[in-house]
C-alpha cells in the first residue's frame, strides 16, 4: 500500500530528474530490453530510442517509459528491469525519508531476546536484497539491520519451491529441520515444510485470509510474542 503506489505516482518525476545519470540510463536501456522481449504480449509498450534532443523528444521517450513500467506492474511482474528501477527508486525516497519500512512493535523486541538465547535471524523475501536492506535500513524502529544475520531473495530460487529451503539450509549451515520459517502465505509454508522446515504462518492486519483447512492445519500466530523458541544448542 506504499511501496508500489509511490512507483506509479513519482516515476515520471523521477526519471526527469535523474535522465542524465548514469544509472538511470542502464535502467532504461534494460527496461528498453525488456520492452523488445515483451513485444509478442497483449498490450506491451515499447521504448523507442531518442531521435533527437529537444523536449518533446524526451518528454515522448519518459512517457513511453512510464507507461512500460504502469503496464507491468498492473500485471505485476518480476522482471530484473522493473525491480531495478524501483529499487532505486524506493532507495531514493528512503534517504529522503519519503517513506519508511514500517515495522510492528513486537518484532525488534522478539528479535533481540532471540539472538541474545543464541538463535540467527535471516530474511528470505521476494523483495530483492538491496530493496530488503532499505526497508530495514529506515525503518520505524530506525536502523535494525543489525539484528539480521543474511538475506534471501528469490536468486536462491522461488519461494513456492521447496529446493530453495534446502539451499537456504546449506548455505548457512544448518539442518532444515533447525529451522522455523514464518510467512503468511500457505503455498510457502507448504513449500517449507516439504523440505522439513518448521513453519509458522502469521496473521496480520492486511494479510490475505486463510481457508479454514489452513487455519486447522498450520500453527498460526499474530504476533512474535507468542513464539517460545528453544535456546540455541
Amino acid at each position: 500500500e506504499t511501496l508500489f503506489p509511490y512507483i506509479k505516482d513519482n516515476v515520471k518525476k523521477f526519471l526527469y530528474a535523474h535522465w542524465e545519470e548514469e544509472e538511470c540510463q542502464r535502467d532504461v536501456r534494460l527496461l528498453r530490453k525488456q520492452a523488445q522481449e515483451d513485444s509478442s504480449l497483449d498490450g506491451a509498450v515499447p521504448i523507442p530510442l531518442e531521435s533527437g534532443s529537444g523536449e518533446e523528444e524526451l518528454e515522448r521517450v519518459i512517457q513511453a517509459v512510464v507507461d512500460n513500467v504502469h503496464w507491468q506492474m498492473s500485471l505485476d511482474r518480476k522482471t530484473t528491469a522493473l525491480k531495478q528501477l524501483q529499487g532505486h527508486m524506493w532507495r531514493a525516497a528512503y534517504a529522503t525519508g519519503h517513506i519508511k519500512g514500517e515495522i510492528f512493535e513486537d518484532v525488534v523486541p522478539a528479535i533481540r531476546k532471540w539472538r541474545e538465547a543464541g538463535m540467527k535471524v535471516y530474511i528470505y523475501s521476494s523483495g530483492s536484497i538491496e530493496a530488503q536492506k532499505l526497508l530495514f535500513g529506515y525503518s520505524t524502529e530506525g536502523d535494525i539491520l543489525e539484528l539480521f544475520d543474511g538475506h534471501f531473495d528469490t536468486k536462491i530460487g522461488p519461494k513456492v519451491e521447496s529446493e530453495s529451503y534446502r539451499r537456504i539450509a546449506a548455505s548457512i549451515g544448518c539442518a532444515t529441520n533447525n529451522i522455523l520459517f514464518l510467512t503468511d502465505v500457505p503455498r510457502e509454508a507448504n513449500a517449507a515444510e516439504e523440505a522439513n522446515t518448521h513453519v509458522a504462518v502469521v496473521t496480520r492486519p492486511g494479510n490475505a485470509g486463510l481457508t479454514d483447512d489452513e487455519k486447522s492445519y498450520y500453527s498460526l500466530i499474530s504476533s512474535f510474542t507468542e513464539l517460545f523458541l528453544p535456546s540455541s544448542t
